[in-house]
């Protein structure tokens, strides 16, 4: 009697409250992949920007504002790139770790002359004015190291009691992300001096990470369309420096390019996806990304 008693008397005890695993929101899928690697079995994080979508003009379903809403953590590149991001963050109570301006992140500007030196009429019909930093700063895999421990970090302060999970998981993709370094350098080692031409200036990390010799861009800043005189110059630079390739965007029309490559010699490359917007999302994302563009790029120039 005494026993049933005490277990009558237990029901009626509170329960200790547990720390949920946080509702997590991602913008891209390389932040989305870096987030899914921390958080491994405990959770699933949300990716907004939908397969195929433009990551600079991108309008969110109501369901995704409900995810949003709901978000205990956001982590994002920053206004730089998804501004749609910015604007529905308004208000919002979660947590954000915005990654281009976190401690530790290593950021560059475009290309001298990139930045922002539109032909006339161009900027004016864009909203997402990037000023001189160059967003597309997950091509440097040194920023994708730092960025597994904040993310692991900010989870943390959420979820205390999966702290060490959070940890471990993020050590490991360390040391994924620094094989993977080595692996695309390997790829690209052969092609390092080879001078190429690629749509728009988003890779200044990348190039600049695997010591590359990128020409130029034929889109000047990150998504200003070409006007009739950048083609002009373009096309002499190329006939002059002996381009051996042109790359296009899985995103854009290659037809420019293929205008620039008459009577030059370049040769049209496969197609590059700097956001991953063409691939499956999932923690593997990340290092499919930087190995495409490596074989991509290695695969014309060697040629």
């Amino acid at each position: 009697m005494r026993y049933t008693i005490t277990l009558a008397l237990a029901s009626l005890l509170p329960l200790p409250v547990l720390a949920e695993v946080p509702h997590v929101v991602t913008d891209i899928p390389p932040v989305h992949a870096l987030v899914a690697q921390v958080m491994g079995d405990l959770g699933q994080p949300v990716l907004l920007l939908s397969k195929g979508a433009d990551e600079h003009d991108f309008a969110l379903r109501p369901s995704q504002m409900g995810d949003i809403a709901d978000a205990g953590l956001v982590v994002w590149i920053g206004p730089e790139l998804t501004p749609w991001l910015d604007r529905a963050l308004q208000g919002s109570n979660a947590t954000q770790l915005a990654l281009l301006d976190a401690a530790g992140t290593q950021t560059r500007p475009y290309a001298p002359g990139e930045d922002d030196e539109h032909e006339e009429g161009e900027a004016e019909s864009h909203d997402h004015d990037h000023g001189p930093i160059n967003p597309h700063a997950w091509l440097d895999p040194a920023n994708a190291e730092v960025w597994v421990g904040l993310i692991a970090a900010d989870l943390s302060r959420l979820d205390p009691e999966n702290a060490a999970t959070y940890a471990a998981n993020a050590e490991t993709a360390r040391k994924r992300l620094t094989a993977l370094d080595a692996e695309v350098a390997t790829v690209l080692a052969p092609v390092k001096d080879k001078p190429f031409v690629t749509y728009h200036a988003a890779y200044g990390y990348f190039t600049a990470h695997y010591g590359l010799n990128p020409a130029s861009s034929l889109a000047l800043g990150d998504a200003a369309a070409p006007g009739a005189a950048r083609v002009a110059a373009l096309q002499k630079q190329i006939a002059d420096s002996h381009i051996a390739c042109l790359f296009p965007e899985v995103q854009h029309d290659p037809a420019l390019l293929n205008v620039l490559t008459e009577g030059t010699g370049a040769k049209i490359g496969g197609g590059l996806d700097p956001v991953g917007s063409s691939y499956d999302a999932g923690p593997g994302t990340y290092a499919t990304i930087l190995k495409g563009i490596a074989t991509t790029l290695a695969d014309c120039l060697t040629g």
